[in-house]
């Protein structure tokens, strides 16, 4: 089949962190609220009422506190066990719309679905609509949809679905008349297409290109020339021929980084021993997962960055003997390294684990001298380890003292929701 008849659809969650929050505390609803990142520090999710209220994306929370208090803003540190699990759903519905080859998990909140082979048998418009409509019937979560000729058309008509309340949600720019699709186009900025951040629009801005229609109209080879070939697919997507197809597999990982803020300074060693195992537990949990081993083990501590008197930031790498998915081999190596650079005296800020030189555990080949017994016993022990944590949570088993939550190394989380589908404790009670 041609480029030019390819049909995409990208559908997204709207204020995702914060839709997840209201479905479990309607007392949120038609209320301004922001979710907080790691360690309460900056905004990363708001309501359209926060919104309203002139609060930015990624504002610190120290700067907007006296428009918190003056507006009842609901604040709420972020739950991301219960993201992850609604997401989970939200995917899961999704594929029960498409084939399992035509849908790529783009991101938390967002997939992108390859709706060629439907076009000829159902009304794209109304289909996709039922997927809305489903996933609001059975999580609660609002969405909007955008359907296209590309992936990057159906981006932005998902843009439109959003600011536009018209659509009701869904915006089909294939089946929209010409004439109202330009009008929209050329009324949305330039900067909101995939893939075109802050410089990339100062010099489209330049050339005298400030809105998407004008984006559209431009020779794709000119913008070869003037940019990449990557910006030349993006203005080729906008065009309605699709240069980016539906990715079922990510790309493998060439490391896996596992690091938090500690909630508040930390001096002694056996604390940041204690982070050093819980980052390495859930470092290791991704590497399995994607059925990898890694050969180095890096770990890092780290003083405050604007403590301009006492800087230390070292940084070492543990070689395992061999490519390993062993949480016991790995958590030894990480504590080691970590014994290795810490030094007395210094107020410690960060920490964090880098796993490398990682190979697809089906390529690995033991040497000769491997102890293939010992192997496949530690193997046993990790799949348990594994299985118990995939049921009743992380918190629940560990290699040594990691899941303290007293501790004073854990991030903030003042002020989190309960983890309602994760922990049999905070249940969803209704009275």
């Amino acid at each position: 089949m041609k480029a030019e008849n390819k049909v995409f659809a990208l559908v997204d969650v709207n204020n995702c962190y914060v839709s997840c929050e209201r479905v479990f505390n309607p007392a949120l609803n038609k209320v301004p609220v922001v979710v907080l990142s790691n360690n309460d520090g900056c905004v990363v999710s708001r309501s359209p009422e926060a919104k309203d209220l002139g609060i930015k994306m990624a504002v610190p929370i120290f700067q907007i506190q006296e428009l918190i208090q003056q507006h009842q803003v609901q604040v709420l540190s972020s739950n991301y066990g219960l993201y992850t699990e609604m997401s989970n759903r939200f995917m899961n519905i999704l594929g029960e719309f498409v084939h399992p080859e035509d849908r790529e998990i783009y991101s938390i909140d967002e997939c992108f679905l390859d709706l060629t082979s439907y076009q000829d048998i159902v009304d794209l418009s109304l289909y996709t609509k039922q997927m809305k409509d489903t996933i609001y019937k059975w999580l609660g979560l609002t969405c909007c949809v955008g359907v296209g000729r590309s992936k990057t058309e159906a981006k932005i008509a998902n843009h439109l679905a959003k600011k536009n309340a018209y659509f009701e949600g869904v915006c089909n720019l294939i089946d929209m008349d010409p004439c109202s699709s330009e009008l929209l186009l050329a009324q949305t900025p330039v900067n909101e297409v995939w893939g075109i951040g802050r410089n990339h629009s100062k010099a489209l801005n330049a050339m005298g290109i400030h809105h998407v229609l004008d984006l559209i109209e431009a020779n794709p080879k000119d913008i070869r020339c003037k940019f990449s070939v990557v910006m030349e697919k993006t203005v080729r997507e906008l065009q309605g021929m699709s240069c980016i197809n539906i990715e079922q597999d990510a790309p493998r990982k060439h490391q896996i980084i596992s690091s938090r803020s500690y909630g508040q300074p930390v001096y002694e060693l056996e604390d940041i021993k204690a982070s050093i195992r819980l980052y390495i537990s859930r470092a290791v949990t991704r590497l399995r997962k994607d059925q990898s081993l890694c050969r180095v083990v890096g770990v890092f501590i780290q003083t405050g960055r604007f403590n301009s008197t006492e800087k230390y930031m070292p940084y070492t790498a543990i070689t395992l003997n061999e490519h390993s998915d062993d949480l016991l081999n790995i958590t030894q190596a990480a504590i080691h390294a970590v014994e290795k650079i810490f030094k007395a005296g210094f107020k410690y800020k960060k920490a964090g684990v880098v796993l490398m030189e990682l190979i697809p555990k089906q390529n690995f080949v033991p040497d000769l001298f491997c102890d293939i017994a010992q192997r496949e016993t530690r193997a046993k022990l990790s799949d348990t380890v594994d299985h118990i944590q995939k049921n009743f949570g992380h918190h629940f088993v560990s290699i040594g003292l990691a899941q303290n939550d007293a501790a004073t190394w854990r991030m903030k989380k003042n002020l989190c929701s309960p983890a309602y589908l994760s922990n049999w404790n905070e249940l969803l009670r209704v009275k």
